[in-house]
């Protein structure tokens, strides 16, 4: 193939990086970051930013903490990694063993990917072929929820809402499920209670995001939801899955969202803060009564699903070694104490123009604005006020690492405050909301 770089409008080699949800022609390049420590960026021109998102979520631990460092280099030293199919190694059986104890009721059975996005795909695949096990076909559709987003492959972007959601450009290219609204009153419970009763023949589980719908606009709702959700679910024989991608590993206040609400889904999906923001590592983790659905003499059953990297050891080194420290360290303390300070500083946000609605839970808090116009210049002006925080759509929100010190969190939160004003007062004449 040839490329002449003449009739390009840009130099090649700038863009070899296609970087993830970014409009490369208009989009500002991305900092340059040089190293990373504690709660704090550091960029190659020298500036640091505290870093109000953890990394998409991830760095509960803050960056580079020693113990999960430690635990990845002995393992590289040992077995970076070997394939799972026909082998097995003691950090993913161990791992396997760590994650269903700590996981809520009966579920038991871990089985390892790379992303949450596919963990998600697997736990839609184990539902499927549950009812297929028992010789039950037809169950091919999923129930899922408005404002919901379980990540960016195909078979996940098609139980993401629809409409408000990014993937509506493949509308025609996934397949169609069905999508309610979550059952917040006694009005919506009852048209879902309707549509379930209309569907279950086709559907073979509902996902949801227990307690916050994440990328989907940072929604909460509360335990009474996931408590209609499961009885439903048990209503009509299907297995009701919880996505903790986000919400696991203590971002609200307890290990998992499924503790908080007092509901036990039959599979839970974990990913991000898994490895401490590490290595890439996710789980679908299944109840005993799924998995005895593919317990037998017939090697058609089996579950055939096998990623490449599944159980990387240094990949369940990382997360072990986070699992210790979120036994030996004070982290659900700590984001209870990051709450009490969202509760605390971010209501002065309802004064700023613009502004619809200021919520928290747990390690979240988030201001939602009538609409953010100019988005990538409101960013910049993050960066230049020392913090990293990245808003989406209409929403400015903050996740920081657990560990953030209480001067650094006010900070954040301040700047945050400051900045979001000061941009609205230039795009807001009249509060709206």
């Amino acid at each position: 193939m040839n490329k002449d770089a003449d009739k390009l409008s840009f130099e090649p080699a700038e863009h070899a990086l296609w970087r993830p949800y970014a409009q490369m022609k208009t989009t500002p390049p991305g900092l340059p970051v040089a190293s990373a420590e504690g709660v704090r960026i550091r960029l190659e021109d020298g500036r640091e930013l505290i870093d109000g998102v953890s990394s998409w979520w991830t760095v509960c631990h803050g960056y580079r903490h020693p113990h999960i460092i430690q635990a990845v280099k002995a393992q590289l030293d040992a077995v970076p990694h070997v394939m799972l199919g026909g082998l097995t190694h003691q950090p993913a059986e161990v791992l396997a063993r760590r994650l269903a104890d700590l996981a809520p009721g009966d579920l038991n059975h871990v089985f390892f990917c790379e992303s949450g996005s596919v963990s998600v795909e697997i736990a839609m695949k184990i539902a499927v072929q549950s009812f297929i096990n028992r010789g039950e076909r037809g169950r091919t559709r999923f129930l899922a929820f408005r404002g919901g987003y379980h990540g960016d492959t195909l078979a996940t972007m098609s139980v993401c809402d629809p409409e408000e959601g990014m993937h509506t450009l493949f509308a025609g290219a996934i397949a169609r499920q069905v999508i309610a609204d979550l059952p917040v009153d006694e009005q919506s419970h009852d048209s879902l209670a309707a549509l379930m009763e209309e569907q279950a023949p086709n559907l073979a589980g509902v996902v949801v995001e227990p307690l916050v719908q994440g990328a989907g606009g940072m929604r909460f709702h509360d335990a009474e939801t996931l408590r209609s959700l499961r009885a439903l679910c048990d209503q009509h024989g299907l297995p009701l899955i919880f996505d903790e991608i986000m919400t696991g590993f203590g971002r609200l206040g307890t290990l998992f969202a499924a503790e908080k609400a007092g509901v036990t889904p039959d599979i839970m999906t974990v990913s991000k803060a898994l490895t401490g923001g590490t290595l890439p590592l996710a789980a679908a983790i299944a109840s005993t009564r799924l998995f005895e659905t593919f317990w037998d003499e017939d090697a058609g059953k089996a579950l055939m699903h096998g990623p490449t990297y599944m159980g990387n050891p240094a990949a369940c080194a990382a997360a072990s070694a986070s699992l210790d420290l979120f036994e030996r360290e004070p982290r659900l303390a700590q984001v209870h104490a990051i709450e009490s300070m969202f509760a605390a500083l971010l209501p002065q946000a309802r004064d700023i123009p613009g502004v619809v609605n200021v919520r928290w839970q747990g390690a979240i808090g988030v201001i939602e604005m009538a609409s953010l116009p100019e988005l990538n210049v409101l960013k910049a002006e993050f960066v230049d006020a020392g913090v990293w925080v990245r808003p989406f759509n209409n929403i400015i929100y903050l996740m920081p690492p657990f560990v953030i010190s209480a001067e650094d969190l006010q900070a954040l939160i301040v700047a945050t405050l400051r900045v979001t004003d000061g941009w609205a007062r230039r795009h807001f004449s009249v509060r709206q909301g």
